[in-house]
């Protein structure tokens, strides 16, 4: 039995060349709006024939460089300057974006766990099928990017994961390079079923994500890595024209490993955290790296957690209070330092 169409309508031409400006119509029927929709901005500039890039920011509603960064993109960045394609989606769960929430405040949703959706799902399983069945078969290159969040803060990084097809792998490290991050992650998720990640990697693409930060907040620095790194990305793609003084300026990345679930350290207590390091700061294994405070009481001594591996923090809980099952501290493995960025 063929699969139903996506119920989303865009109303840009993805096959017309210019600049278009427009959204990705989703119907939503609510208390307040009968026949209304969720109306996700989308921008598609086209230059001819040659590769696509898709770019999405707001995968989470709580994460703003990619947002930011692609907004910008999105109003500057001009036919003219491209050969090929580039589709911008900035908020792409548009609405945790406009709750400023991780999932939607409609269903629930978390849209980098519904993938590969359903036409006739939820609203966030509509939306992760639109990009599944509709925008990846468009794209050759995929950048997907992501910061921490209310409840994480990382050190700024670039990040693929280890694949199967090492023709694959080896595009995407490229990538990864040419993004040009203060940092540069092989990264191990601890759970990998319906990321819009595994969709775009089982598709072939070459794809990237990143960790820009946290906090539920967006800095000059983070959002600066962003927006470099999406024309450092754009550019090894050979969409965008590489730019003479990027090129001759000296950068580089170092990169990180994250070999196995000893990287992680998980909270088995509520309480207060006190980190016991700063990101970027290198931990020995079995030192000391958070401490969490009963804060139910005084008087009682804190529980210590030690490091099961050695190597630098590249992540840790935001902001003070944990809950038991928290993701305290991530401790990933240094393999080289200031590595040259090759776009």
């Amino acid at each position: 039995m063929p699969m139903r169409a996506s119920p989303v309508q865009p109303t840009v031409d993805f096959d017309a060349d210019g600049e278009q400006h427009g959204f990705l119509k989703l119907p939503h029927s609510h208390d307040t709006s009968a026949w209304g929709a969720e109306m996700i901005p989308v921008t598609v500039i086209r230059n001819g024939e040659g590769p696509t890039a898709l770019l999405t920011g707001g995968n989470h509603g709580d994460e703003y460089e990619g947002p930011i960064a692609l907004s910008k993109l999105a109003a500057t960045l001009k036919a003219k300057d491209v050969q090929g394609r580039v589709i911008i989606v900035p908020f792409m769960n548009f609405p945790a974006f406009r709750a400023g929430s991780r999932t939607s405040p409609i269903d629930g949703g978390n849209l980098n766990r519904s993938f590969p959706g359903r036409p006739d799902g939820t609203v966030t399983e509509k939306i992760a099928d639109y990009f599944q069945r509709y925008l990846l078969p468009l794209a050759d290159y995929v950048l997907d990017l992501h910061a921490g969040g209310r409840t994480l803060d990382f050190v700024p990084f670039a990040a693929i994961h280890l694949l199967p097809d090492a023709g694959q792998q080896a595009r995407c490290e490229a990538a990864m390079s040419a993004f040009g991050a203060p940092y540069s992650m092989r990264m191990l998720e601890l759970d990998s079923v319906g990321l819009y990640d595994t969709a775009v990697e089982e598709a072939g693409k070459v794809f990237v994500s990143t960790e820009l930060g946290g906090g539920g907040t967006a800095t000059v620095q983070s959002v600066a890595v962003a927006e470099r790194g999406v024309r450092g990305f754009l550019q090894h793609a050979g969409i965008l024209r590489q730019d003479e003084a990027a090129c001759q300026a000296p950068r580089g990345t170092t990169l990180l490993d994250m070999p196995d679930g000893t990287c992680f350290t998980t909270s088995e207590h509520d309480g207060l955290l006190e980190l016991c390091k700063d990101l970027g700061e290198t931990v020995e294994k079995g030192e000391v790296i958070a401490r969490i405070h009963d804060a139910s009481r005084t008087g009682v001594a804190p529980v210590e957690y030690r490091s099961r591996r050695g190597g630098m923090l590249a992540a840790r809980h935001f902001p003070g209070l944990v809950r038991t099952g928290d993701t305290v501290a991530v401790v990933a493995d240094v393999v080289e330092r200031g590595m040259p960025v090759t776009v």
